[in-house]
């Protein structure tokens, strides 16, 4: 090929790159940040990347398993995500830099975009261990979640509260839900506790396998936590097989939280997508029922990022 002709060839393939760049400029990269396979979070989190890539032009939506609300916080922070579930307490302890629940500095990135739905904290016992009170779990198998986990950080808590420490226990497990699950039904532990919506897969498949107890969480113990997120609430009877009755206990709301780095346009997207499918994503879990845009602000723990500000404003509920 005369050398000419060669030129031209690169200069027109030079010029066919170059048109095709802006293409993959425009993609939008969403990284739900999750939890464990046996939650809730992770289930929803698909269900969202998929509502994302539908309704969102250009966007590359994907959920992430993680070790779910504090993991979580710190993977935005480092910009690693674009979008998380978490824990209230656990955000705000990553915002104002909370030591003891393992965030030495202040992770100032952090801003919400909307509540979502409460966990539950549900401590369930083995049916022949003989656990029936909080103060039944003195010496027995325990375990807590994954260490500096969310659920941990509500297992804390709520002992504490109830004047028991990880040193009362025979022995303390830091184990994601469906880890915990199998351990409980080898008999090698005699408590499981775990932070979650009503009806998560882990305790469903507990309950189906071994005869299970739902501990109460009594309101005057809620009281002596001392921290507003952590609210009474229950667990109806029938939300496990076997559970018969009405379960007094303690609940903690979720909230999806964002970073500042984050494009404003990107985030109003989101928000907006988020409510105009959030019948789609009902459907994905039981705990998705009780998301209301209504509720979307109560008790947001860190600064509301300016995107999803924009798409309050234009509902109304931001005047």
């Amino acid at each position: 090929m005369p050398i000419t002709k060669w030129l031209a060839a690169c200069a027109v393939a030079v010029t066919a790159a170059i048109a095709a760049a802006p293409a993959q400029a425009d993609t939008k990269f969403i990284n739900i940040l999750t939890g464990g396979q046996s939650g809730v979070y992770y289930p929803l989190g698909v269900a969202l990347s998929q509502i994302y890539n539908k309704h969102i032009p250009d966007a590359k939506s994907t959920a992430q398993v993680s070790k779910a609300s504090a993991e979580n916080m710190n993977l935005l922070q480092a910009g690693r995500g674009e979008l998380a579930f978490a824990l209230a307490d656990t955000v705000s302890d990553a915002y104002t830099g909370n030591a003891e629940a393992g965030f030495k500095a202040p992770l100032k990135n952090l801003r919400g975009m909307t509540a979502t739905y409460n966990n539950y904290i549900q401590i369930v016992a083995n049916g022949d261990s003989g656990i029936k009170t909080l103060a039944d779990l003195k010496g027995k198998r325990i375990s807590v979640g994954a260490a500096r986990s969310g659920t941990e950080l509500n297992a804390r808590a709520v002992l504490k509260a109830a004047g028991l420490t990880y040193a009362d226990f025979d022995k303390v497990e830091y184990l994601p839900f469906g880890e915990s699950v199998e351990l409980m039904k080898n008999r090698q532990l005699d408590v499981t506790l775990q932070s979650a919506g009503l009806g998560v897969s882990s305790i469903r498949d507990l309950a189906t396998s071994v005869k299970i107890t739902v501990v109460p969480i009594p309101a005057d113990v809620i009281a002596k936590i001392g921290n507003a997120a952590y609210q009474p609430a229950t667990i109806p009877a029938g939300t496990y097989e076997g559970q018969t009755e009405d379960t007094p206990t303690a609940a903690v709301p979720n909230f999806l939280v964002t970073a500042s780095t984050v494009p404003d346009d990107l985030v109003y997207q989101m928000t907006k997508v988020f409510y105009e499918q959030l019948d789609t994503l009902k459907s994905a879990h039981n705990a998705a029922k009780s998301i209301e845009r209504d509720n979307a602000l109560k008790g947001m723990p860190v600064p509301l990022h300016p995107g999803a500000e924009r798409y309050y404003k234009e509902v109304g509920l931001i005047k």
